[in-house]
C-alpha cells in the first residue's frame, strides 16, 4: 500500500469537490482517509495452510462444529464504501480431527481486509476451509448491509445481502444443510 499516493488522492478528491484540502477542518482529513482505507484493505499476507495448520483431536466426535455471527467489515470495489456484517461457518470434522475456533475468525479477516465482492468473499472463505483443514463438507453464510445500498443509489437502511457457499456432504444432503441453518439462524425447529 502506498500511504502518502492515498493522502494525495484524498487532497486531490476534496479539490474536485470544490473545497481546499488545507483549510482548518480538512487539513488532517487526507491522513484520516488513508488510514482507514489501510485498515479496511490490510489483508493478512500468512499462507492460509499457515493459518489453519492448528488442528486437535475430537475422537469420536462426528456431527459438524459451528461458529456463528463472525463480525467483519470490507470494503466494496464498486464504491469505495464500507459493507459490514456476520459470517457463520459449519464444517463436517474428517475423521474427529477439528481446527482451532479463533483459525475460522483469522480467515474470515484475511478476507474481508481488502477491496472486495460479498459473493467472492463467501467463496473464498469456503475454497480456504475447504482445502486446508481435513472436512466432509463446508458451509460459509455471509449477510452484510451494504454503505452502497443504504447511503446511496435506492437508500434501503436494514437491507441486507446473503450469500451463501457450501461443499461435500453440505453439497449433497438439503437435510443437513437445513439443520445447520436452524442453528445458525436460531430457528427451532418444529416437530409434529
Amino acid at each position: 500500500m502506498d500511504f502518502d499516493k492515498i493522502v494525495a488522492g484524498v487532497k486531490m478528491l476534496i479539490d474536485g469537490i470544490g473545497d481546499e484540502h488545507s483549510r482548518e477542518g480538512l487539513a488532517d482529513t487526507p491522513t484520516r482517509v488513508a488510514t482507514i482505507l489501510k485498515n479496511f484493505t490490510e489483508a493478512g499476507e500468512i499462507p492460509d495452510e499457515e493459518l489453519l495448520r492448528q488442528t486437535f483431536s475430537a475422537e469420536n466426535y462426528d456431527n459438524f462444529v459451528i461458529v456463528r455471527n463472525i463480525q467483519f467489515s470490507s470494503f466494496c470495489e464498486h464504491h469505495l464504501l464500507p459493507f459490514f456484517g456476520k459470517i457463520s461457518l459449519a464444517y463436517l470434522p474428517e475423521g474427529g480431527t477439528v481446527i482451532g475456533l479463533s483459525k475460522l475468525a483469522r480467515i474470515v479477516d484475511k478476507y474481508s481486509k481488502r477491496l472486495q465482492l460479498q459473493e467472492r468473499l463467501t467463496q473464498q472463505i469456503l475454497d480456504a476451509i475447504s482445502k486446508n483443514i481435513p472436512n466432509d463438507g463446508v458451509l460459509v453464510i455471509v449477510s452484510a448491509q451494504h454503505m452502497c445500498m443504504t447511503t446511496r443509489g435506492v437508500m434501503q437502511p436494514g437491507s441486507e445481502t446473503i450469500t451463501r457457499a457450501m461443499s461435500g456432504n453440505f453439497s449433497l444432503n438439503k437435510t443437513l444443510v437445513l439443520e445447520a441453518q436452524q442453528l445458525i439462524f436460531g430457528i427451532e425447529k418444529k416437530y409434529s
